[in-house]
């Protein structure tokens, strides 16, 4: 089954996520992958999207953002995307209110996840804002500190706005919250494509596990091959580490007539018996987890 590599771009508003996108876009033109759009706009209109050349498939999430209201519009677009124009690559650029994990959790559907190839979130920071960052509110403090300690590759851009002593001050602190980021100072988001290229997907066994680093946030993709025991399964849940943030997907368990939707988030279950049957996939999202021991835990239920 052929697998679709997905990006996610964020950055609080004004960082230059669009402009990154167009660069990105040239770069894989060259590269002649098909590639398709989604941009998440919180408004009724968009406008960015009038940046993005007419022959790239482009699907356009108004109103609302991935975290919270639109999660079904998300899961159907991608759904429309994969079917219809069958891309190589999808990129994500979500409003700059979006969180990393949230973000994740919205495109990573149970029906179609095994034919996404998740690669990681492109971090876009406008260095004066991050410089001035004290005066915004605290919840959106809170928001940009979480879209740089989550991203992959962190571009800080508008460097040339910055004196040689900010851009150091700016680079010292991020590399102090994300370690594990490639990071780069930039003018109009131009960065080395190649360093996209290369956030590469690791395989165990016959278990995909997409990591953005191999010790940072990463996903996971099961799918069950039989029914399964419940209380063997909520024995698995109580095991599981605190740094798995969300989980969702469909079980079947034993005498069950039709799956459960299984829905999981900071260590709160919720079960949903569904009226059909439904592929038995689950994904996993989660911080410096051994994804080969939650596999073979799950392996054993």
């Amino acid at each position: 089954m052929k697998q679709t590599d997905i990006y996610v771009l964020s950055g609080f508003l004004g960082s230059g996520k669009t402009t990154l996108l167009k660069e990105i876009l040239k770069k894989e033109k060259e590269l002649g992958r098909k590639v398709a759009v989604l941009m998440n706009e919180l408004g009724r209109i968009s406008i960015d999207s009038n940046e993005i050349d007419g022959d790239i498939p482009l699907k356009e999430l108004l109103g609302g953002c991935v975290c919270c209201t639109i999660q079904d519009e998300v899961e159907a677009q991608i759904q429309t995307l994969l079917v219809e124009e069958k891309p190589d690559v999808i990129y994500f650029e979500t409003t700059g209110a979006a969180h990393p994990v949230e973000t994740i959790d919205g495109i990573l559907s149970p029906l179609f996840a095994n034919r996404l190839r998740f690669k990681g979130i492109i971090t876009v920071i406008d260095g004066r804002q991050w410089l001035e960052r004290s005066a915004l509110n605290a919840p959106i403090q809170q928001l940009i500190l979480e879209q740089a300690r989550h991203a992959s590759i962190l571009i800080i851009n508008k460097e040339d706005e910055l004196t040689e002593a900010e851009k150091a001050k700016i680079s010292f602190e991020l590399q102090s919250i994300n370690p594990h980021a490639f990071s780069l100072l930039t003018t109009y988001s131009k960065f080395p494509f190649e360093k996209l290229l290369q956030m590469e997907s690791h395989y165990y066994k016959d278990i995909e596990k997409t990591s953005i680093h191999s010790l940072h946030l990463s996903t996971f993709v099961y799918t069950f091959q039989k029914s399964i025991g419940a209380d063997q399964f909520e024995d698995f849940l109580r095991e599981l580490p605190d740094t798995i943030y969300r989980i969702k997907g469909y079980v079947q368990f034993h005498q069950a007539k039709h799956p459960d939707l299984f829905q999981y988030s900071y260590g709160m279950p919720l079960f949903m018996r569904e009226d059909m049957k439904m592929p038995l996939n689950m994904v996993f999202i989660g911080e410096n987890v051994d994804w080969k021991k939650i596999g073979a835990a799950l392996d054993q239920l």
